[in-house]
């Protein structure tokens, strides 16, 4: 732990991050790092209303104010005739929000509220730091990096989006319950009610779960039922009741909505399917299992697909297409099961790129910043 600073100093940090888990739980993962270090500090998060951020960052005892912001539809969508509303509203009540916390530092993980957020802080002459957990950076981050003082980021070569002179390689921060997890396969497997003998396929679409995998398992169950494997299948909110019914009174399939405990679902698995989320990933490689990637086509500027294909080279992840996975996903995810060899190259491969310590480094530049700050 870095001891730049006083153990009993305390500061303002204002943190923000959401729309999805994968911004989210990284802003959770720094500001935990800066509260072991600085008991004492107070945080505020700013996130956007009515996004999974309004209830996970309280859910982590941070308190958090909601902007009136929204994503702008590529499609036509009478959504975005209110857009620049919401933008300048957001960018008013962000000012407000900085002027009246008055943050010592700013801390931005991408999502609809982090522009407004950390521009306010910037403008107000507050330092900002940018945390950005893709191959492929949105235009937000791109923009923020031009007045941040530190950008982090997961992957290499990065400098082309960014300023190499502010660009740091620090990893992207890890759930504490995934890095520490000594959960057995054997007790995984046992929480699921799945016999010891049999090989277990992870099937997770993040915490809305996945059409595409939804659609292939569906399609594909009166085969599955056949297997001598074990399916943890996450389906998501909208298709689970769907989903429950077509695999009725199959022994070897497990339907569930969402996973309280993917420390457990991990640890069970032999197999993992996934999206490609930047944060999946990295959890991913922490938890060293071989891994099937279905990048989702619609993210913002196809990131996933940038994602998986820097895993596949890598020689760390088997990458499909959303658009080739009817006809594929099921064809490899069984092949896998069967083939131990290539399973044990995949997990040796995508462990080298496992980073446990992403949140501590940040934390690290970060006191760096603020000592900067202090002695000018």
């Amino acid at each position: 732990m870095n001891k730049l600073l006083q153990l009993n100093k305390s500061y303002k940090i204002l943190v923000s991050g959401g729309g999805t888990g994968g911004h989210i739980f990284p802003a959770i993962a720094i500001a935990n790092e800066i509260r072991l270090r600085y008991p004492e500090s107070q945080f505020l998060f700013v996130g956007a209303k009515h996004k999974m951020e309004m209830e996970k960052v309280p859910a982590a005892g941070y308190p958090i104010e909601g902007l009136w912001i929204s994503g702008f539809q590529r499609s036509f969508n009478m959504s975005n005739l209110a857009f620049p509303f919401k933008l300048l509203h957001s960018y008013f009540k962000a000012g407000s929000i900085v002027r009246k916390f008055k943050p010592h530092i700013a801390i931005g993980t991408g999502g609809y509220a982090s522009g407004p957020a950390l521009n306010a802080a910037m403008r107000n002459g507050i330092p900002g730091i940018v945390q950005e957990q893709n191959s492929y950076p949105g235009v937000t981050n791109r923009i923020l990096a031009r007045k941040a003082e530190k950008v982090f980021v997961a992957y290499a070569n990065m400098e082309h989006f960014f300023p190499s002179g502010k660009t740091v390689m620090s990893g992207n921060p890890v759930r504490r319950e995934i890095i520490d997890n000594t959960v057995t396969q054997e007790e995984g497997k046992k929480h699921f009610k799945i016999p010891n003998h049999k090989k277990v396929v992870l099937i997770v679409g993040g915490s809305l779960g996945a059409r595409t995998f939804n659609e292939c398992m569906l399609r594909d169950l009166n085969r599955i039922r056949q297997e001598e494997i074990h399916v943890i299948w996450q389906t998501g909110k909208l298709m689970a009741d769907q989903c429950r019914k077509q695999a009725s009174g199959m022994d070897n399939v497990t339907v569930t909505e969402f996973i309280p405990d993917m420390a457990k679902a991990y640890a069970a698995a032999d197999v993992i399917v996934s999206r490609a989320g930047a944060i999946a990933i990295s959890e991913l490689c922490v938890v060293g299992k071989p891994v099937i990637l279905v990048p989702f086509p619609y993210a913002a500027e196809d990131h996933q697909t940038s994602n998986a294909r820097s895993l596949e080279n890598a020689g760390a992840a088997i990458h499909i297409s959303d658009a080739n996975a009817a006809t594929q996903l099921i064809n490899t995810m069984l092949q896998l099961t069967r083939d131990q060899e290539k399973q044990e190259q995949l997990s040796k491969s995508i462990r080298k790129l496992a980073v446990t310590d992403a949140a501590v480094r940040i934390v690290d530049e970060i006191e760096k910043i603020l000592k900067i700050k202090e002695d000018e």
